[in-house]
């Protein structure tokens, strides 16, 4: 039996809040009770939002919680090689095409249609690139800024039916209902998808514990999993942290940072503890206020 390997990725595109604290001590707490390895991962691969002062804001917070990981942070943005080689292996089994459309495009074009698909994260590519014949892609792809689609159609046949466990519960994988998703963006030479199954299997990770928001992305990282024969870890997807109104607790929101809690002389220790509890921690939300 492997040893058990959770991890807590975030993105350094701001300072960690409360849901961050959350997810990651669910994290920790199910790899130390059960004398398993929690790591730290950063989510960097962002050009245009990551920054070095969120990845130093991370380690602040983190230790500042008490919740400490093994070994030394892994950084994505240092592991680019490995995309490029899944990339690589993906293209050569033709399931990948280059896309040259600007958002604006596709928005256009969806609104154009009377009856566009939608997926969980909303109307689908179109797939008006798909269709590009070989000498017109290798002509653009010469002079054009291109992302890689995943031909979806294609990687599901390949694969076949394929299923994942959320906790004790057996969900079969529909990743078609994605569409064709990006996996090499223009601007990034990888995407969160591609990179974080890759660094999950790359790192051992038997367990990932992470929010509800994700559980519908799992479809196609099993797929991506299935496509390049990585392992499947375990999946916990937690409900996450709302207020009284139900909404959630995010950045997006105005949920305040672990910061301002740490500088309006909140108890960390207190603050796991309630947690733990499933309890908003007393006196957060006005913290935020």
């Amino acid at each position: 039996m492997l040893p058990l390997v959770t991890r807590f990725a975030p993105s350094p595109t701001g300072r960690l809040h409360i849901g961050h604290a959350y997810s990651c001590l669910l994290a920790h707490d199910y790899a130390r009770e059960r004398d398993g390895t929690f790591l730290l991962r950063v989510e960097d691969i962002d050009p245009g939002r990551a920054r070095p002062e969120h990845v130093a804001g991370i380690v602040e917070d983190l230790s500042w919680l008490g919740l400490h990981w093994d070994g030394e942070v892994i950084f994505q943005s240092h592991r680019l090689p490995l995309y490029a080689e899944a990339l690589e292996r993906l293209k050569a089994m033709g399931l990948l095409y280059p896309c040259f459309c600007t958002r604006t495009e596709i928005a256009a074009e969806i609104a154009a249609s009377a009856s566009a698909p939608h997926g969980p994260d909303g109307p689908l590519y179109p797939g008006t690139c798909r269709a590009l014949s070989d000498g017109e892609r290798t002509r653009r792809m010469a002079g054009e800024p291109h992302a890689w689609r995943l031909d979806m159609e294609k990687a599901a046949a390949c694969a076949g039916r394929l299923y994942w466990e959320d906790g004790d519960t057996e969900v079969q994988a529909e990743p078609g209902l994605f569409g064709d998703v990006v996996l090499a963006r223009k601007d990034a030479p990888t995407s969160y998808h591609l990179a974080v199954t890759v660094d999950d299997a790359a790192q051992g990770v038997t367990d990932i514990v992470r929010g509800r928001d994700l559980y519908a992305a799992t479809d196609i990282h099993r797929l991506l999993q299935a496509l390049l024969g990585l392992p499947t870890p375990h999946y916990h997807h937690h409900a996450l942290l709302t207020d009284a109104k139900g909404n959630r607790l995010a950045k997006r929101s105005g949920a305040p940072a672990l910061a301002d809690l740490r500088a309006n002389g909140t108890d960390p220790a207190a603050l796991l503890t309630d947690l733990r509890s499933g309890r908003i921690p007393a006196g957060y939300l006005a913290a935020g206020d």
